[in-house]
């Protein structure tokens, strides 16, 4: 095992696929310099400017590109730097990528992987903070990646690449500088599989990319009260392990959902929706959802840590429900 930030995991994760398969490049708004986040440090010192390309500030062309590049034979990764602004290739994304296989009947693949960074980080603002993940996981033909651990963002992002199908691979800002145990040499992390950070009898805590690390802090908290709560990861949202969180669910009968996205129509309502639908017998309570009030993310430190969901949240519908 080795000691990294999350950022160094994908950094070494894309160095690592750049050197077992040459199909494999990476373009992007900050792709060979890296100023903003860091992700691609040194890739184009090792693997030079065929591989590594810098591209204007235009989503919607660079999606395109990496659409047509994965369709051309390539396996491109597009770094968009900020989700924020991938409505701007939603056609490249929604209506060419996700839908070439299944229009082509299997004949075109596109292997893309279109990664940004998402979330709040302390006033960064409304076009700058947003957790879009639900808009992608309501898209057939899109697989969506969201990553809480430096393990587990190194893993994923190896199997993203490895896809053949468009993985939208998401980073939560605020984990960039978090440091974890990352097991050596290659290995990968399969999607559709969660992961039960923390166990517990009492409720079932699911909790999606930074909104982990909240919950985790929130079980720390409520086992004071003698409340043992299990804390699952899903870690991907398409495809979303629905038997792990139910299983938790019949052993606890109470479950709490931690997102950072909107309270309406997301990625919380849809975990609740299938446990209602298939796991209501189990039940001992109402579901709880803790999540962004659908408000903008406000620039002023004060209202933006009203807004957005934190531990103590996930403590008080915990409270609610036990």
């Amino acid at each position: 095992m080795s000691q990294l930030s999350y950022v160094e995991a994908i950094n070494q994760a894309l160095a690592e696929e750049m050197a077992r398969d040459p199909s494999v490049v990476v373009i992007g708004e900050d792709a060979e310099f890296s100023f903003t986040f860091q992700v691609t440090k040194g890739l184009l010192e090792t693997y030079g400017p065929e591989r590594v390309k810098d591209t204007p500030i235009s989503e919607a062309t660079i999606v395109g590109a990496g659409v047509g590049a994965a369709m051309g034979g390539l396996r491109p990764v597009v770094d968009l730097c900020f989700c924020d602004f991938m409505p701007l290739a939603m056609d490249q994304i929604v209506n060419q990528a996700a839908k070439a296989r299944y229009m082509s009947g299997g004949q075109v693949q596109v292997p893309l992987v279109v990664m940004a960074a998402m979330g709040h980080l302390g006033s960064w603002a409304a076009h700058h903070s947003q957790c879009l993940h639900a808009w992608f996981a309501h898209v057939p033909g899109l697989r969506v990646v969201l990553p809480s651990t430096p393990a587990d963002v190194k893993g994923l992002t190896k199997t993203a690449i490895r896809c053949n199908d468009p993985v939208i691979l998401l980073q939560h800002k605020r984990l960039f500088k978090t440091r974890g145990e990352v097991p050596d040499g290659d290995y990968t992390t399969p999607f559709g599989v969660a992961d039960v950070k923390r166990a517990g009898t009492d409720v079932t805590i699911v909790a999606l990319s930074y909104m982990v690390v909240e919950a985790l802090r929130a079980a720390e908290e409520l086992a004071r009260e003698r409340i043992e709560a299990c804390v699952i990861d899903p870690r991907t949202l398409a495809p979303l392990d629905h038997a792990t969180i139910l299983a938790s669910v019949r052993e606890t009968g109470r479950l709490v959902v931690a997102d950072e996205g909107a309270y309406s129509f997301g990625a919380a309502a849809e975990i609740a929706a299938r446990v209602s639908e298939h796991g209501f017998d189990s039940l001992d309570a109402p579901i709880r959802r803790v999540c962004l009030p659908d408000v903008p993310i406000p620039f002023a430190g004060g209202l933006e840590e009203t807004v957005v969901p934190g531990w103590q949240q996930v403590v008080e519908a915990v409270r609610g429900v036990v």
